[in-house]
């Protein structure tokens, strides 16, 4: 009898590219595929950011370079992966949100959120595939949704639009390029305690309201979110493609 092998874990010899690099969510990804052994490019509109990150995984002796980078910018991010080798990882984590009553909400904000959110991910995505396959990478991309991907929340209608948009992309895309041996899933956390939610969090009711619905009892934190980059990105996730992976703390089990 021949007993099975666990899959590898390990990312050794990938190049990643990861978005909204510099900070939370993309600052925990970045961290986590480089010790897993990727070379990572990290990418942001923030220099500073993305530089100190970049000094901190060289320093412990891992690979990383950054690129300063609007993704909104169709022709830099044309242009960053025309330069660079092919990826084998990509992670959509760039994205915003305007939380606002329906009534309240203006169409300049709802633009931006799905330009952010949607539009951009779906153009350097469309740029990373056609070079994946143009040399037959067998590659994984990871896109940044949310539990808000999977229920309504109140003074959420654009973010949810934006996020349940991910969701059917990514599911229609993971058919799409199945033949290519391409995955493509979905990260799906409840909120983390990143710059991005630390305004809402601020606000106590609202704080012990978002507490009340989830079954673990707690807020989740950037380290919650590393393994199942990891996961998602290696060999151990070879048969999951058209996924999502609810890291909600148990919000969606509801």
């Amino acid at each position: 009898m021949e007993y099975p092998k666990l899959p590898s874990f390990k990312l050794d010899g990938k190049n990643a590219l990861i978005t909204g690099a510099g900070r939370g969510i993309g600052m925990g990804a970045s961290i986590a595929l480089a010790e897993s052994g990727a070379n990572v490019t990290l990418v942001s509109r923030t220099e500073n950011e993305l530089k100190n990150l970049t000094k901190h995984i060289n320093a412990l002796g891992f690979k990383a370079s950054y690129k300063t980078l609007d993704v909104n910018n169709e022709k830099e991010v044309e242009q960053l992966i025309n330069d660079s080798n092919p990826f084998d990882i990509l992670i959509n984590n760039a994205g915003t949100n305007k939380p606002a009553k329906l009534i309240d909400t203006n169409l300049e904000d709802f633009d931006h959120v799905m330009s952010l959110n949607v539009r951009s991910v779906m153009n350097l995505t469309k740029h990373v595939v056609r070079k994946m396959i143009e040399n037959e990478i067998k590659g994984s991309i990871i896109n940044v949704s949310s539990q808000m991907g999977h229920v309504g929340g109140p003074n959420r209608t654009t973010y949810c639009a934006s996020k349940f948009a991910i969701e059917g992309f990514t599911k229609a895309l993971a058919i799409e390029l199945g033949p290519n041996q391409i995955r493509v899933n979905t990260i799906c956390p409840t909120f983390i305690q990143t710059p991005m939610t630390e305004p809402f969090l601020k606000d106590e009711d609202f704080k012990k309201a978002t507490l009340n619905m989830i079954p673990l009892g707690r807020l989740g934190d950037i380290k919650d979110l590393m393994g199942p980059f990891v996961f998602l990105a290696s060999e151990a996730s070879l048969l999951m493609t058209g996924s999502s992976l609810l890291v909600d703390g148990g919000w969606t089990a509801r």
